[in-house]
């Protein structure tokens, strides 16, 4: 799949077919040809279509928009495949930042809740880079991550056994990650963050191309590796903290786009990268709230635990046939034919002995 137009073909098909599935499937059906007209009306479907389903729809795109942008900048920094926030206390730490305080029982406003995110976040993330040296060694930085990730998962249990039973048929539910009773304000209040996230990664998509090439080439190129990776996490936090706060830690999103993107686009760089990342984190946190919604209807399975089930499996295939077939695999490679030598004289091999 190397051609642009099949690509966005294979992108835009599925997300049209999720889009008209969240806002027409469901308890009332709506069909397509009577969208507008529903969204135009005032009555049953009308409230239906444009304050719960619309909503809940562009939250989709925008969440999964910014943990797959969010995964590939970390995968491109840290220049490992694996690399995603819930592998690096990101993901950990802003769930734990928003569940603490709803077992502690403390009243916190909801424009609150995406400072507290983004605090969590910024602590594992700034926790897994001074025990990793500061980021001086990308495999450093994903193995402390992990064992960051696991502490803070151990936290996010502890306060498990704390709650009580309302309190943590809440926290499990938000732990999975759920787009369920999402409405606009859920989604407006993720405007202020990607007024400066979005700028951001804009600026740093053309440094991650150069952090690809290693430390000492990035250097040589006039790119501070450390300082560079380290705002790369600072922008992946930005991203990833917010839609936490709202959502809940969907998972494994920022695994599988990343990995879309490059089967996707073998020819680009992490500039283009970024954009397809983007759109493919969009896509397919949109098809998996489908199944979501309805397939256990009026039951709501939440969104993460799909995104898990299908976006691990299918993110180590990609990883996998990606080493299989490297790019130019399929070009033969000449042998050259061993060059006859002449043995050398015993008296140099006795003198270089």
């Amino acid at each position: 799949m190397t051609g642009r137009p099949a690509a966005v073909l294979c992108l835009a098909l599925p997300g049209l077919a999720g889009a008209l599935s969240a806002l027409c499937l469901g308890t009332p059906a709506v069909p397509p040809t009577g969208l507008l007209h529903a969204l135009g009306g005032d009555g049953m479907e009308g409230v239906v279509v444009g304050e719960l389903r619309l909503p809940r729809l562009v939250l989709a795109l925008v969440a999964g928009a910014c943990l797959g942008a969010a995964g590939l900048v970390l995968q491109e920094a840290l220049r490992n495949a694996l690399a995603v926030p819930e592998m690096l206390g990101v993901s950990s730490g802003a769930a734990l930042g928003v569940a603490a305080p709803l077992v502690l029982s403390l009243t916190v406003p909801a424009a609150v809740q995406p400072f507290l995110a983004v605090g969590g976040a910024a602590f594992g993330g700034a926790l897994t880079l001074l025990a990793a040296g500061l980021g001086r060694s990308p495999s450093a930085v994903l193995l402390t991550g992990a064992a960051v990730a696991a502490a803070l998962q151990a936290g996010l249990l502890v306060l498990m056994v704390m709650a009580d039973q309302l309190d943590l048929q809440l926290i499990y539910r938000y732990l999975l990650g759920s787009l369920s009773a999402r409405t606009w304000p859920d989604v407006t209040g993720l405007g202020p963050w990607l007024v400066v996230a979005v700028p951001a990664l804009v600026l740093c998509a053309p440094v991650l191309g150069v952090l690809r090439l290693g430390d000492d080439d990035a250097r040589a190129l006039g790119v501070r590796a450390v300082r560079a990776r380290v705002a790369a996490l600072a922008i992946a936090i930005l991203l990833i903290a917010p839609v936490v706060a709202v959502c809940g830690p969907v998972a494994w999103v920022g695994f599988l786009a990343p990995h879309l993107a490059r089967r996707l686009r073998p020819d680009g760089g992490a500039a283009t990268w970024v954009a397809w990342s983007a759109a493919c984190g969009a896509v397919v946190v949109l098809l998996a709230d489908q199944p979501a919604r309805l397939l256990l209807a009026p039951t709501e399975v939440p969104v993460g635990a799909w995104t898990a089930l299908v976006g691990v499996p299918a993110g180590v295939i990609l990883l996998g046939v990606g080493r299989r077939r490297p790019r130019g695999a399929d070009v033969p490679v000449a042998r050259v034919a061993p060059v006859d030598r002449e043995p050398e004289p015993a008296s140099l091999r006795k003198g270089e002995r």
